[in-house]
């Protein structure tokens, strides 16, 4: 029996619960015969990669808190070969039209350079995943729920476009639905996909506040976008404590020390 189909099965069995599954590893709980391994393997509903097999990134086993055992995916995996080519771009699910303008403005001229990382959420998040499918760039949508789960429905047509032309990736297989606690969980991926986290809008007690300290315990840089003084700006916040200030594009390929982009601003 291969281990990589025993890491599946555990995984569909406690639908990716990553503490499930490494206790019942480490505690060689009731060991599945063959034909349960087997049984369970034709359930399998999308492609999926293990923390075994050769293409699972070495960035994710090194720098991502309980990296998943299992990621199942629809789309372009090839996606999540390079974190240096990926940008995270996140914030609230309850945006304004600034934070929306803003998104739009910067997601629109990094896409063409990096791929778009974000979680599928409502707000800030679809905008950033919209914005770049609609300038034919590459995003990743990372899901707080099964593979073949939209969550949230709205977002139908959005997840289409993105298993198509881009890639759906959770570490919960098939139509597990989404629970209040797989939303933080998936935030490690998010931030751990990704070269540099960008929060372009945000409240101080928001769940955008939980990627911050995954990007800080993992060594990733966050760039926020500035808010006025008088607004309960998890951004504002965050360049107090030293986070970098964006207000373009351009600051963040200067933080970057992307060079390419130059002559996109007739430098």
């Amino acid at each position: 029996m291969k281990a990589r189909n025993i890491l599946i099965y555990l995984s569909m069995l406690y639908k990716g619960d990553f503490n499930q599954i490494y206790s019942a590893l480490v505690n060689h709980e009731n060991p599945p015969s063959d034909d349960e391994v087997n049984e369970m393997m034709k359930q399998v509903t999308s492609p999926c990669i293990t923390i075994l097999d050769e293409d699972y990134p070495d960035y994710l086993k090194q720098k991502v808190f309980q990296p998943p055992f299992v990621l199942y995916y629809r789309g372009d995996i090839s996606l999540i070969k390079d974190e240096e080519k990926n940008i995270a771009v996140i914030g609230s699910r309850k945006c304004t039209n600034y934070g929306w303008t803003m998104t739009a403005n910067i997601v629109s001229e990094i896409c063409e350079h990096f791929n778009i990382v974000s979680g599928l959420a409502k707000g800030i998040d679809s905008c950033a995943h919209a914005t770049c499918i609609n300038k034919l760039g590459k995003t990743i949508a990372v899901l707080g729920c099964g593979i073949d789960y939209c969550y949230p429905q709205r977002n139908q047509r959005l997840y289409e476009q993105i298993k198509k032309n881009g890639l759906l990736i959770s570490e919960y297989p098939g139509k597990t639905p989404p629970q209040n606690k797989y939303f933080p969980i998936r935030n490690r991926l998010i931030v751990g996909l990704s070269k540099i986290v960008v929060i372009t809008e945000a409240s101080k007690h928001s769940g955008t506040s939980i990627s911050t300290a995954f990007a800080l315990q993992s060594g990733k840089d966050v760039c926020c976008v500035p808010y006025p003084a008088d607004s309960n700006s998890l951004c504002n916040h965050l360049i107090q404590q030293g986070a970098y200030m964006i207000e373009n594009a351009k600051d963040l390929y200067d933080i970057l020390d992307y060079r390419e982009y130059e002559p996109l601003f007739n430098l």
